[in-house]
């Protein structure tokens, strides 16, 4: 069976929780592999909307077994208050395993996400101030603190100890912020400890003899290909690895056990944060795609920058990540206009760029050069098979199709669980 790789192509938010469920009953274990509380996927089923943040999408899918990975960083007050919301609408959350290599986000790199922020005024990056990016700092300056550093009071209170020797000096000296106690940091960190126990194991020898065992795995990224430290829109970008790559560094899984690697694609483009965006559109028609298209943060409820479809970016995701299908979702926001372009190359200061700049400025001085396609007026909701779409609207997903290099196998029509057209299976 296989091990699926589940990426964003843009800039996050596009509906990676749809693209799971889609897959349902026939994954035995959804891993995410990265990032931390600093993104979300919402998951309407039966009417009920779910927004998670920490938790593996699986999580909402009988037998199925969700795992986050070593690549992720945990805030353990959001990850059980999220547990505790879902509980409360009777979800099962039992299943949950949790690697003991994952790093914890402690309270003090959340002040220093937010003050550096605020220090940074006009130049900031648009961190969401959830201390993700000091928490992978401390990872790589190898002073972060991990899962099973907590059941070990010595070596956490030596580990806390020594990050805040140099820390607390920043806070009080630069930023003008009182030092955070040691033991105050301790303290919340042990408090988590004994609910914290049952879930944690080896996780990547529990994915492996699964995937011996024959089983189904899906693995999960958060944020997006634009959005990944290495091959995003850099500085404006995340603090860890959400290309597909980033599956193998962030679960211990290697990339010979990989089979498939689904993107997803909104039918137009939103970016959360600062950064540069060719295709933003800054007038009525952004706010309409975004009113339409309820284009608000499932984490933070920042209003999302709105654009067209920009099959650049759709080339470029489908050659870093080794794309195999797409789905594309949101296409029902399209309806109703009186034509939907697709931006398929970049101007840049007169020179035509078919590919992604390699250069920070020159994408920064990106101009978008469009393709106009007719649009459709009819209500899309209930199509459920390629052939029911508008004639408008075949034609404009054919042709992005043909422009970002890889099958769009799944369309969703709707935010519902049920409004969505399969054109290919996604597992083969």
């Amino acid at each position: 069976m296989p091990a699926v790789v589940l990426v964003g192509a843009q800039w996050g938010d596009e509906g990676k929780g749809r693209a799971t469920d889609l897959l349902g009953s026939s994954v035995d274990y959804v891993v995410k592999f990265n990032g931390g509380n600093n993104a979300g996927h919402t998951i309407v089923i039966e009417g009920e909307k779910y927004a998670l943040h920490l938790l593996p999408s699986g999580i909402l899918t009988p037998g199925c077994t969700p795992v986050i990975g070593n690549g992720v960083v945990i805030d353990l007050a959001v990850l059980f208050r999220e547990l505790d919301g879902l509980a409360a609408r009777g979800i099962d959350t039992s299943a949950l395993r949790i690697s003991a290599n994952a790093h914890v986000v402690t309270p003090y790199n959340a002040v220093l996400d937010k003050v550096t922020e605020r220090f940074l005024g006009a130049r900031k990056l648009g961190t969401t101030g959830r201390g993700i990016g000091p928490t992978y700092a401390d990872k790589m300056n190898r002073i972060g603190i991990r899962v099973q550093d907590l059941f070990d009071e010595h070596i956490l209170r030596q580990k806390v100890e020594s990050a805040l020797a140099f820390k607390n000096q920043v806070l009080a000296k630069i930023y003008n912020r009182r030092a955070i106690a040691a033991d105050e940091v301790v303290t919340e960190l042990l408090s988590y400890v004994e609910r914290l126990r049952p879930m944690v194991a080896d996780t990547s020898l529990l994915l492996g003899e699964a995937l011996d065992d024959g089983k189904t795995l899906l693995f999960e990224a958060g944020q997006a290909t634009l959005l990944d430290v290495d091959h995003g829109t850099y500085p404006f970008v995340t603090s860890s690895n959400a290309t597909s790559g980033g599956a193998c560094t962030g679960s211990g899984v290697p990339p010979t056990r990989i089979d498939r690697v689904i993107a997803v694609i909104k039918a137009y483009t939103t970016r959360v944060g600062e950064g540069p965006f060719p295709t933003e559109l800054l007038d009525d028609m952004g706010e309409h795609l975004r009113k339409v298209g309820v284009e608000y943060g499932t984490t933070t409820g920042r209003p999302r920058r709105c654009g067209w479809a920009d099959a650049v970016i759709g080339r470029y995701a489908t050659r870093i990540n080794g794309v195999t299908d797409f789905v594309l979702t949101k296409l029902d926001v399209l309806s109703g206009l009186d034509t939907v372009p697709i931006c398929v190359a970049y101007d840049v200061v007169g020179v035509r760029h078919d590919t992604m700049p390699v250069n920070q400025s020159d994408f920064h001085h990106a101009a978008p050069i469009y393709e106009e396609h007719p649009g459709w007026w009819e209500d899309i909701s209930s199509c459920r098979r390629f052939e029911d779409l508008p004639a408008n609207a075949q034609s404009y997903v054919l042709r992005l199709e043909e422009l970002i290099g890889a099958r769009i196998s799944a369309i969703g029509v709707g935010p519902g669980r049920d409004e969505v057209i399969v054109r290919h299976s996604l597992l083969g």
